[in-house]
């Protein structure tokens, strides 16, 4: 786990984001291996999903078989997980995501609820490109995504990101196929030293010392819009230097997509992009 990232452009100060000023959905009496929660208090990202709309109301009626759809995708992923107590360290519940794709079904589950999650939180802008509102029985238009990829490859046109950034490594798990469902690009962010020709690196502090994270200096475009993704947000350096890192090449950086976060370490707060959690988040142990 690591804390905020020493580099930062001036023009984006390492401040929080208004949306990430608190945990995520979680009610401050949950239990503390929230991971699990009891039959007693659902999980409230599965609970709650099926109520929550974008904000245009004429997208409701379209738009609720797939949150009724993503709520039964997170049940499932979340009886997949497995936890290590004292792992890697004592005080540590290690949330093992491996599971998920050892099951090919569980693995399609895992891309589906976040290409359904993305498209949720940064629905494409352009006209046309909107498949949430289109209700008409005509299929909706090619988007540049699909045309670009060609048949056989099926992506969405929903979605406004042009280009998934996923950390190293379990970020190379999945944002590879999350990229491709989407339509958009994948670049990896990888610990210094492992990428060929020129980079843009960033610092971080993790808990001895400081470490460095570096993208290819081509590997985003000025003005393109980028997701980044992990597996969970801990303290947040980690991600905060993999958006400063966006920003350094010209990209608008969208914001941040984990699959967990561990709330009592309060990551978010580093971040100055939106933040969205896949499934329920993890409270402290007592």
């Amino acid at each position: 786990m690591s804390a905020q990232p020493l580099s930062f452009d001036a023009s984006h100060p390492p401040h929080g984001h208004p949306d990430n000023v608190s945990p995520s959905t979680q009610p401050t009496d949950k239990p503390s291996t929230a991971a699990h929660p009891p039959p007693s208090k659902p999980d409230p990202t599965t609970q709650d999903a099926p109520q929550r709309r974008f904000a245009s109301s004429s997208t409701t009626s379209a738009t609720e078989p797939k949150y009724k759809e993503l709520a039964s995708l997170k049940i499932n992923l979340r009886s997949a997980l497995r936890q290590f107590p004292d792992f890697p360290s004592p005080g540590i519940l290690f949330e093992d995501i491996l599971p998920i794709f050892a099951r090919p079904s569980l693995h399609e589950s895992l891309i589906h609820a976040l290409e359904i999650q993305t498209i949720r939180s940064f629905p494409s802008t352009q006209p046309g490109n909107d498949n949430a509102s289109h209700t008409s029985q005509e299929p909706p238009p090619q988007s540049s995504h699909e045309a670009e990829n060609g048949k056989g490859v099926a992506t969405s046109s929903s979605s406004s990101v042009d280009v998934i950034v996923g950390l190293e490594a379990r970020g190379f798990l999945f944002g590879p196929s999350l990229a491709l469902r989407l339509g958009a690009g994948f670049v990896p962010v990888r610990k210094q030293g492992k990428l060929p020709g020129p980079t843009k690196t960033a610092s971080y502090q993790k808990e001895y010392g400081e470490d460095f994270f570096q993208l290819q200096a081509d590997a985003i475009k000025p003005g393109q819009k980028v997701l980044v993704v992990d597996d969970i947000i801990a303290t947040g350096g980690s991600a905060a230097a993999a958006g400063s890192l966006v920003r350094q090449l010209g990209g608008t950086l969208l914001g941040y997509i984990f699959i967990l976060e561990l709330d009592f370490l309060n990551g978010r707060a580093q971040l100055d992009a939106p933040v969205h959690t896949l499934l329920a988040t993890q409270e402290k142990q007592t």
